[in-house]
């Protein structure tokens, strides 16, 4: 055979071999988050056993950075047309996606496309509620939904002669097991809390059954009018700002920073996303779980609202994109995946099977408090304060309440001018972004 002959069969077989592995590659998927330590680690693991029970698709996960800034990215690739297949967004950026018309495919007519059928019986209702559009259209897959609970330092609580097996219940009692933290010298701190947007004022507003917006809060319509600043919110807010002038309650940020003020051991108590609970149980700290706290009224508490995130799907993909979307939807939603999730994160098992499976194994029997945020959010049928909250610009809104209570917080005003202030710029805020 001919040199030539040789070079050219060599380059055929090259071609032919290239051919097969285009043929044979996987649809890549990427799936943009905000997971980090022990979620970032689930993320992964879920992704991994996607990938290997099957050939055709392969999801990667590509790390976007916080809540706000992994919304903002897709936001941004978006408008340079690269945006990627699957986004987390966290709850209170659902009324910015749903803005977003054309930007997103329902969640529902994607397991279409994959030949799955979307049945919302299957899932928690206050779940499917809060992502769903008023005429019940499911808009996104709810990955990890959370609900605020109270974590505490057994230790921290046996030095400051606390009992150990009775966390406070009501706001009252968390101020005084704080200050005696505090005075007594059992750690530095009493009290800490994440996300005291979400946390104390938004399902503040749902556990108390009070309004936090008209409209349901803005479920019902978006033009609303933010009611934070009333009487049981000031007394609230003026409680933790006089902790915080006393030493007994720190400030650790605006989103999660705060939890870490806990596992180091330099606060007592800690009110955070049960899908905290992963570093908690890494850290190895002999710790509690109490339900959030309330204040005493009639009818209270009445129940918690769902944090955490769900996965949306941008819009101009192929139909195979679509179709491996679908696929691995279809595989979250597995009671098996469903369970496992919900028993290593914290996060709410989001199927009525996954949470009738865990309960069945005697999982919550094992685990005290493992309960609690799924039976916080199931405590009551919703009543319009307490369905969630949802606004076209809910991360501006949150920012503008952030910088009031730093403010407060520094000393520079009280709770009443700083809740004020907040209404007064949110409902501007809001006026703005509806363009009125």
């Amino acid at each position: 055979m001919s040199t030539k002959m040789i070079a050219a069969s060599a380059a055929v077989a090259s071609l032919s071999m290239l051919w097969a592995s285009s043929a044979l590659a996987a649809t890549e998927l990427q799936w943009w988050h905000a997971m980090t330590g022990a979620n970032n680690e689930v993320v992964d693991a879920l992704a991994k056993e996607f990938n290997e029970k099957q050939s055709e698709y392969k999801i990667v996960p590509v790390f976007k950075g916080t809540y706000p800034e992994a919304l903002n990215a897709g936001i941004a690739a978006f408008r340079a047309k690269q945006p990627p297949a699957i986004i987390q967004v966290f709850d209170v950026g659902t009324g910015v996606m749903m803005g977003a018309e054309g930007a997103i495919v329902p969640v529902a007519e994607v397991l279409e496309k994959g030949g799955y059928t979307f049945d919302k019986s299957k899932y928690l209702s206050g779940i499917v509620a809060y992502y769903s559009k008023p005429d019940g259209t499911m808009l996104s897959f709810p990955y990890n939904s959370s609900s605020p609970i109270l974590y505490y330092n057994k230790d921290v609580f046996e030095k400051a002669g606390l009992d150990v097996n009775n966390p406070p219940k009501t706001w009252p009692e968390v101020w005084d097991a704080a200050r005696k933290i505090k005075t007594s010298g059992a750690a530095p701190c009493g009290y800490t809390s994440t996300w005291l947007t979400w946390i104390q004022t938004e399902n503040f507003a749902a556990w108390n059954n009070v309004s936090y917006a008209t409209n349901e809060n803005g479920l019902g319509a978006t033009d609303v009018e933010l009611k934070f600043n009333a009487p049981l919110f000031v007394e609230h807010f003026q409680s933790i700002a006089d902790l915080a002038k006393e030493g007994a309650f720190r400030y650790g940020g605006r989103t999660s920073e705060a939890k870490q003020l806990f596992l180091s051991g330099e606060c007592g108590i800690l009110t955070e996303s049960s899908g905290g609970l992963g570093d908690i149980v890494k850290s190895g700290l002999n710790y509690g779980i109490g339900q959030l706290p309330y204040h005493e009224g009639e009818g209270r508490p009445q129940n918690t609202t769902p944090g955490g995130a769900s996965l949306w799907v941008f819009g101009g993909k192929s139909d195979e994109e679509y179709k491996g979307i679908a696929e691995f939807f279809n595989f979250l939603s597995q009671t098996e995946i469903q369970s496992r999730l919900h028993q290593v994160s914290g996060y709410l098992p989001v199927t009525m099977e996954a949470y009738k499976a865990t309960k069945e194994s005697g999982f919550y029997e094992k685990n005290p408090g493992r309960e609690t945020p799924i039976q916080q959010m199931l405590n009551k049928e919703p009543t319009e304060n307490s369905k969630g909250v949802r606004l076209i610009n809910l991360p501006q809104v949150r920012d503008i309440m952030n910088e009031e209570f730093e403010a407060m917080l520094a000393g520079q005003q009280d709770a009443k001018a700083a809740l004020d202030k907040a209404v007064e710029r949110g409902n501007s805020a809001i006026q703005q972004a509806l363009g009125n």
